[in-house]
Order: structure tokens, then C-alpha cells, then sequence
């Protein structure tokens, strides 16, 4: 879940439309109250913090979110008017991972946004467990049942991307842009046919991943199939 703690209306509507439209679950927050009201109940992912805030200025809330242990590993990107290097310096220092000066490109923030989550997913090095489905990016290998499964490079970093993404909808473009890279030039029929291949491997987990006809696909325990 990413937390947006911005009081300007329009930008966090828009920021919040743009990342649900990436399948990239988001709350906003106008008053840092609200926010800590959310933080105390669950923790981000991910913080996208704006520093000029009624009730208390974002440098503050940054520190308070490093001091504690249910955040303090949290990625912090922060959003701001404020753009000479001092001011920079100051949020970086307070222990932001990011600092994007407004007004910015919502591209240009996907793409921080994305790198910061890759880079907490390489720190992690965790496996992903889903029902009966185990892959371990660390030692690369699928298992299913304990009984372990032969993907192809491809099919194994789409499987990955809907783990890490485990709940949202993820579109064929943001596949293909995440797997293939920006220089792919095939078209969106490619994604199809590797989540097909991957769902016939996976045999019963296969039903994990659900289409979203028109979009893209998610994976969920439940499994919603083709």
C-alpha cells in the first residue's frame, strides 16, 4: 500500500488516479493526523511525503517514520515545491530514499517509484508464497506442492512481478514494460501467451492468476482463471 501525505487537493487526487490506474494501490492523506491514523493501523510500502503540511511540516513526519520500527525501512519519496539543493539536502539527510521537485511528471514518478520498490524487493530477498505456489527470486526456483517447476526466464519474471504486485491488476503494458523492457516492440499478445504456457506449467496454482479482460492480469490466492 502507498501512502500519499499531500495537502494540495488536486495533485494527490491526480497522483492517486494516476497509481491506481498502474495497479498500484494508494491512499491520500491531506492532514498528517489522517495519516498517522492509517500508519497505526497498517504499515506503507511505500511514502510519497510532501514537507510544506498543516499540523506539522514533512521533515518531521519523515523523522518520526524512521524512528519507528514498523516503518522505519519504509521508502520515502518526497514531493515538494521547495527546490535548491539546501532543501534537498535537509530531506535526504532526515532519510528520504528520493526527492522529486513539483511540479514533476507523473512518468517521471512511476518510474522513482518503481525503482525504490525493486530495490526494497533485492534488500528483502524473500520467497513468495501464495497457496500452494513457492518461488524464490534468491535461488530461482518454482514449486508447487513441494514439487518443483521449469519456467523459461520470461515466464519466471512474470510470475515474480505478479507476486511482488500480489492483489493488483497489472496492465499487459506494464508487462511488458517491466519484463521486456521500453525497447520491446511486440505486441501485447506476447504477454498473453507466456501467462498462458505459465498457467499450464503451474498446473493447480495456475488458477491463481486471473485475467482482467481488456487489461491486464493479477495473481491472487483465490484464483479467478481465464
Amino acid at each position: 500500500m502507498i501512502y500519499l501525505l499531500e495537502d494540495d487537493d488536486s495533485i494527490r487526487d491526480f497522483v492517486i488516479y494516476t497509481l491506481s490506474h498502474q495497479g498500484m494501490e494508494t491512499r491520500g492523506f491531506a492532514l498528517p493526523s489522517a495519516f498517522w491514523a492509517a500508519v497505526a493501523e497498517e504499515a506503507p510500502t511505500l511514502v510519497l511525503l510532501d514537507i510544506m503540511l498543516p499540523e506539522e511540516d514533512g521533515v518531521s513526519v519523515l523523522k518520526k517514520l524512521r524512528a519507528s520500527a514498523r516503518t522505519a525501512k519504509a521508502p520515502v519519496i518526497m514531493l515538494t515545491a521547495k527546490s535548491t539543493e539546501y532543501d534537498k539536502v535537509l530531506g535526504l539527510d532526515a532519510g528520504a530514499d528520493d526527492y522529486v521537485a513539483k511540479p514533476f511528471g507523473m512518468m517521471e514518478l512511476l518510474s522513482r517509484i518503481r525503482a525504490l520498490l525493486r530495490r526494497v524487493e533485492r534488500e528483502d530477498g524473500g520467497a513468495y508464497r501464495c497457496g500452494a505456489l513457492t518461488v524464490d527470486p534468491g535461488s530461482h526456483t518454482v514449486t508447487v506442492n513441494d514439487q518443483e517447476v521449469v519456467l523459461t526466464q520470461k515466464e519466471f519474471e512474470v510470475l515474480c512481478l505478479l507476486l511482488k504486485n500480489r492483489g493488483q491488476v497489472l496492465s499487459r503494458e506494464r508487462l511488458i514494460e517491466e519484463v521486456w523492457g521500453y525497447t520491446f516492440t511486440g505486441e501485447s499478445r506476447t504477454v498473453d501467451v507466456h501467462v498462458r504456457t505459465l498457467r499450464q506449467k503451474l498446473g493447480d496454482a495456475g488458477a491463481y492468476i486471473e485475467t482482467i479482460r481488456g487489461y491486464g492480469y493479477k495473481i491472487t490466492q483465490e484464483g479467478g482463471g481465464v
